[in-house]
């Protein structure tokens, strides 16, 4: 029940602040997706080199998502979200400018330290700002600025290409239009910063450094007084009180084994990418071509898988406190293993034209809806329900390491994933690449139904290990 001193205005107005790291996310991400030509080019990179000029950012990605959670314990939530703000700035402006493949490199993987940071510590600093009648729905908006970055990516990438011929042509003041594609990215990554410096820190940050006082006027400001108080002895209560947290809270004090918890995290988060989900951000203009779309086609089927995509997230944001984590996870796991199928079925009855590229005659609106289709289930269950539980599944003691290593494994996969998608492109095609991604979806109906807990509407001090 809300209590009728709860500022809900004021927390949905700070989660929305924090969900533009999340649209930066997003837009870095999916700005890769209609660069790809004018890289090869740039460059002169063979396919290797293409999938490694792709997936670099990815590992900064790793290593900011493991370092995000440790160093919110000891410099806290805000501080870090204001670093990651201006490592979007300077990888935006470095990588359109970049003259050489390793300087692209460089600032494509401080813009992965600046995605890897923003994917778990917004969804964490909603989760700990925010009520548990709503928090997973406030968590929710996250995804839908993630997708909302994509979507904007992919239409700024379309109107570049479009405006300027192709994606390699000069487009203003003596750059490609590929080089623009980045520095659009400045004005939200400004925003970002400067929205930055009127949100609170996390209470629960302000009660594992002791600062007890602060945490009560973040708390009573959002809630008022009888629940602030209430809401700080929880606090309070699921602390450990003999030591700041570390990364040996993960292991049972008992059995001296990783927490099932943990094994959980990893789970989630590594399943979330070995459904190839980042193959259609990253290169969707690179398959759609591959199977005879010209490049203006393939960039606008991506806008539209965008659009699809921002209207599953809207379905989940609607219901997810209602229904739950786990009924949609479970969903989503079964649409994609479907989707996917299907689209292994189309590529595989698709014939090779002179140049080597598929021709999916009849076959080509299927290979488009399930595309399409399995973009929708994604976003509506695995997209944003996997970042939801990330934030709240954890107890207070371990919530910055749990994040930390489960973000390390998230991040791990999705390079993995990405680096190998042209290898796997050019061995086994499109038919084979997708089939493996296709066994893991089906997979993860398992994993879900045996491993994942339900946790809506817990508090977060709730949350046992």
């Amino acid at each position: 029940m809300q209590s009728n001193q709860e500022n809900l205005g004021l927390i949905v107005l700070i989660s929305c602040v924090a969900t533009i790291g999340g649209f930066l996310f997003g837009f870095d991400s999916g700005v890769i997706n209609g660069t790809v030509d004018g890289l090869q080019q740039a460059f002169g990179s063979d396919s290797i080199g293409t999938g490694f000029n792709v997936a670099s950012m990815l590992l900064g990605c790793a290593v900011g998502a493991f370092m995000a959670g440790r160093l919110a314990d000891w410099y806290g939530r805000k501080t870090l979200l204001i670093v990651t703000a201006m490592l979007f700035i300077i990888s935006a402006w470095g990588s359109g400018a970049a003259d050489t493949s390793f300087g692209f490199v460089v600032y494509r993987i401080l813009g992965g330290l600046a995605v890897g940071a923003a994917s778990v510590m917004a969804p964490a600093y909603i989760s700990e700002i925010a009520p548990a009648r709503i928090r997973g729905t406030l968590a929710t908006v996250q995804q839908i600025a993630i997708i909302g970055g994509l979507f904007c990516a992919f239409v700024s990438n379309y109107l570049l290409a479009n405006t300027a011929g192709v994606s390699t042509a000069e487009f203003w003041l003596g750059f490609e239009a590929w080089r623009w594609m980045f520095w659009m990215e400045l004005v939200p990554a400004v925003i970002f910063l400067l929205a930055l410096i009127g949100i609170p820190e996390s209470p629960r940050y302000l009660m594992i450094k002791k600062r007890r006082q602060d945490a009560m006027a973040v708390l009573h400001r959002l809630y008022g007084e009888a629940d602030a108080t209430r809401k700080i002895e929880d606090i309070e209560d699921s602390l450990a009180d003999d030591h700041q947290p570390t990364f040996a809270d993960l292991l049972d004090r008992n059995s001296g084994k990783v927490r099932k918890i943990v094994w959980v995290g990893i789970g989630l988060a590594t399943f979330q990418q070995l459904v190839g989900i980042n193959v259609v951000f990253y290169y969707g203009a690179v398959l759609w071509q591959a199977v005879g779309f010209s490049e203006g086609d393939a960039l606008l089927i991506n806008v539209i898988s965008g659009a699809v995509s921002i209207a599953a997230c809207l379905i989940t944001l609607y219901l997810i406190d209602k229904v739950g984590r786990k009924p949609f996870l479970m969903l989503g796991s079964v649409g994609m293993s479907i989707t996917l199928g299907l689209m292994v079925v189309a590529f595989l009855s698709a014939d090779l034209d002179a140049a080597g590229k598929l021709q999916l005659g009849d076959m080509g609106p299927l290979a488009l809806v399930a595309a399409n289709a399995y973009v929708f289930f994604f976003n509506m269950s695995w997209g944003p329900v996997m970042w939801v539980m990330l934030g709240e599944m954890f107890p207070n003691q371990i919530r910055g390491s749990g994040l930390a290593v489960s973000g390390l494994f998230q991040w791990g996969a999705n390079f993995a994933i990405t680096m190998t998608f042209p290898i796997m492109l050019g061995g086994i095609g499109l038919a084979g690449a997708y089939g493996f991604y296709t066994v893991c979806a089906v997979l993860s109906i398992g994993f879900v139904g045996l491993l994942v807990h339900e946790t809506k509407g817990k508090e977060l001090e709730e949350m046992e290990g």
